[in-house]
């Protein structure tokens, strides 16, 4: 049980448990770090490795804030589901405005998956452009609604003059930005900067299994 485990982890233990009471949403490895005095990120991971191992907690890195209390009863929350999207080639799946979308339905979710759940929504997911980051057909995916992102990150991406919309990772590149599948049979879409907006980030993937 946490009385067995070493001071350290059962710090981390205490740490995460107590930001989830507070927040509704776990910690970040950072938020570890600082919260419990831990001198980097490296000894966080190290330790939630064995917390993990331990059968303790579960762990996505694929996911922001992606740590779960095994045992722990989670809040739950409905997002709706707006629509389709492609993880191949662009669909016309929303119409410009994402938020005045008609919902087809609703899902319910952990509301740890982001800090803001009321920015929340689901897409279900066409194709298999993102098979290599564990995205497949049928699939839904949950984005938090942004106008922006980081390089790298997953996002939706509204192809303006085309009105098609498509699941890729986001990678701005002067005047162009580069649409990247997780795909190695697929290669980049690029398109002019002016013609790409960003309309959500993923932070999770739900699956159903039959």
């Amino acid at each position: 049980m946490v009385d067995q485990l070493r001071p350290r982890q059962q710090a981390i233990m205490r740490f995460i448990e107590d930001f989830l009471d507070e927040n509704g949403y776990p910690p970040t490895v950072r938020d570890i770090q600082y919260g419990c005095n831990i001198s980097s990120t490296s000894v966080v991971d190290y330790n939630l490795k064995g917390l993990v191992r331990g059968g303790f907690l579960r762990r996505s890195k694929e996911v922001s804030r992606g740590i779960e209390v095994v045992g722990r009863r989670e809040r739950r929350v409905k997002i709706p589901v707006l629509a389709a999207i492609a993880a191949g080639q662009p669909l016309p799946v929303f119409p410009q405005d994402v938020a005045t979308a008609i919902e087809e339905d609703s899902v319910d979710i952990d509301a740890g998956m982001a800090a803001n759940t009321d920015k929340l929504y689901a897409l279900r997911v066409k194709g298999d452009s993102m098979i290599d980051a564990l995205i497949r057909d049928g699939d839904m995916v949950v984005l938090e609604a942004q106008e922006s992102a980081e390089p790298g990150e997953m996002v939706a991406a509204w192809l303006v003059q085309e009105e098609e919309a498509t699941l890729k990772r986001f990678f701005p590149e002067g005047e162009r930005v580069r649409l990247q599948p997780e795909n190695t049979t697929m290669t980049a879409i690029y398109v002019d900067a002016r013609n790409v907006q960003i309309r959500g980030r993923v932070v999770g993937v739900l699956r159903r299994y039959e």
